[in-house]
């Protein structure tokens, strides 16, 4: 009798341990089969912030920042991206953008990448692998804006031109970078010191600086001009009315054309100095001198008589 009931307790507590094995989780995972060395691995999981990209391409992330405070670029880019070969020479351009911070989806591989800031540029070479790379490239550059006064008086915008020259030694205008730039424009500029050419019209109002570009600044630099806006006229009188489609020329006292001009009253604009008028009409030969003073814009007639 003892050892039946013996014998019944046995199975009893083999059936619990048995239900005990089928209903724990650690129990369960302890006794999973081992997938062995030629299992599939799960995929990688993306950089963090990077979203994925499609399949067999991976995510190249890129900003730029100056050189020198290490401040982002926010405006004012245009990226390339090119290959590499294996020698590590770059081939071909495989991606553009003009954002400021872009991502580009590329098979993994060698990169060349190439952030132009207006004249300033800086490059990077990365190797790009499957789970995706956040890159910045710095550039040593700031940026110039240009403006000219008369005096304390601002000049119009419009009436302005500039030039900008990299100077070389012996030489202030060595190389030009850019002509025809207006005031208030904002030209992006490697650092360094520039040689500017400001013109006031289209004659021979012309003053010249040097100027200093920081990396991450903006210079504002503000040509002074010593010039005067003078209309011209042929008159029969003092005060009288000008003769219309007179041919007028301005010159040097030695003689050097600086400006000519046709119509009843034109308008020129001339550095301070002395200067000779003459004025043609129905074959007819007049002239008189006169003398630009800074900031004084009035009226030159020359008397047909």
């Amino acid at each position: 009798m003892l050892e039946l009931e013996s014998f019944k307790a046995g199975r009893l507590a083999a059936m619990v341990f048995a239900m005990a094995i089928a209903f724990s989780p650690n129990l369960a995972r302890a006794q999973a089969p081992d997938p062995g060395p030629g299992a599939d691995a799960p995929a990688p999981a993306p950089m963090p912030g990077q979203p994925a990209a499609p399949n067999g391409l991976a995510r190249l992330s890129v900003s730029a920042q100056f050189a020198g405070d290490r401040k982002s670029i926010r405006s004012g880019l245009n990226w390339r991206v090119l290959s590499e070969n294996a020698d590590g020479a770059s081939s071909r351009i495989v991606a553009r953008s003009s954002e400021p911070e872009p991502a580009f989806s590329l098979p993994p591989g060698n990169y060349v990448i190439h952030a132009g800031y207006g004249f300033a540029s800086g490059t990077r070479r990365v190797s790009l692998g499957q789970q995706g790379l956040r890159d910045q490239v710095q550039i040593s550059a700031g940026a110039l804006s240009l403006a000219g006064s008369i005096g304390d008086a601002p000049i119009p915008g419009t009436q302005l031109s500039f030039s900008v020259f990299v100077p070389l030694q012996g030489n202030s205008e060595g190389r030009l970078i850019t002509s025809g730039a207006k005031a208030g424009e904002v030209i992006r500029l490697p650092e360094g010191t520039y040689h500017v050419v400001s013109t006031y019209g289209d004659s021979n109002a012309i003053q010249r600086a040097d100027v200093k570009v920081e990396t991450g600044k903006v210079t504002d630099a503000t040509l002074h001009h010593r010039a005067a806006k003078v209309t011209l006229k042929l008159v029969a009188n003092t005060g009288g009315e000008a003769f219309a489609g007179t041919a007028f020329s301005v010159l040097t006292p030695g003689g050097d054309v600086i400006r000519e001009a046709i119509g009843a009253f034109p308008q020129v604009i001339l550095a301070e100095g002395d200067y000779v008028l003459i004025a043609r009409q129905e074959g007819q030969v007049y002239s008189r001198d006169f003398k630009v003073e800074s900031g004084s814009d009035r009226d030159i007639e020359v008397l047909a008589k």
